[in-house]
């Protein structure tokens, strides 16, 4: 059976509880044992190469060098790595290697929530987006630093600035699926959004095996 980490906590404005059960849930329906916890010292406590893949939901916060190096090398050994919003890509500020395993930090997002803007399926083509519609949101809108190595599958506009809402990459040999949308749970749970952020966690788990990003 297929094994998942949930690890939340941090900054209380993303509801870190709320999307870890959302996450939960999904997983379950695909047949995961699931492993939550609300304490970073997870990353430490577990034999992390037990799972297929580790999801982070905790948006800022510190994170000690004991607690930080065995998640690097089990994404680096082969362990998947998935998450949205700030819950992956705001974590840990001080940590660039932690920002270079993810492919991006948040930046920035003007107007703050609330604001209405579309995602387009314009990337390159994957098995994680593949049929899937233009999203309208209602949100904040991530401006992101990002790693010019990601293979960029679905986008947003600032004026003329195309800018990556949804990416996969390697981190050694480990799969990493991230995708920007999620300042609330119900933003995740829209259906088309859903399905994209389940395909990627599935993708990062190790589904679809002959699908190389």
């Amino acid at each position: 059976m297929n094994r998942a980490l949930i690890v939340y906590g941090g900054w209380e404005g993303h509801d870190p509880k709320g999307m870890a059960e959302l996450f939960r849930k999904q997983l379950v329906s695909n047949g995961f044992e699931v492993v939550t916890s609300d304490t970073l010292d997870a990353f430490k406590d577990n034999d992390l190469t037990t799972f297929s893949v580790i999801i982070p939901v905790w948006t800022m916060g510190t994170i000690t060098p004991e607690q930080l190096t065995p998640l690097l090398e089990a994404v680096r050994g082969g362990v998947g790595l998935a998450g949205v919003h700030g819950g992956m890509c705001d974590a840990f500020r001080t940590e660039t290697e932690y920002q270079y395993m993810c492919g991006g930090q948040w930046v920035a997002h003007p107007g703050g929530d609330g604001v209405e803007y579309d995602v387009y399926m314009d990337g390159e083509p994957h098995l994680i987006t593949d049929g899937l519609p233009t999203i309208h949101v209602k949100s904040e809108q991530y401006y992101m630093h990002v790693d010019p190595a990601n293979k960029v599958l679905a986008t947003t506009r600032f004026g003329s600035t195309v800018m990556p809402v949804t990416w996969v990459k390697y981190y050694g040999q480990g799969r990493v699926f991230y995708c920007s949308l999620g300042h609330q749970v119900q933003v995740i749970a829209e259906p088309n959004t859903l399905t994209m952020v389940t395909r990627g966690v599935l993708w990062a788990a190790g589904f679809w095996e002959s699908e190389k990003p």
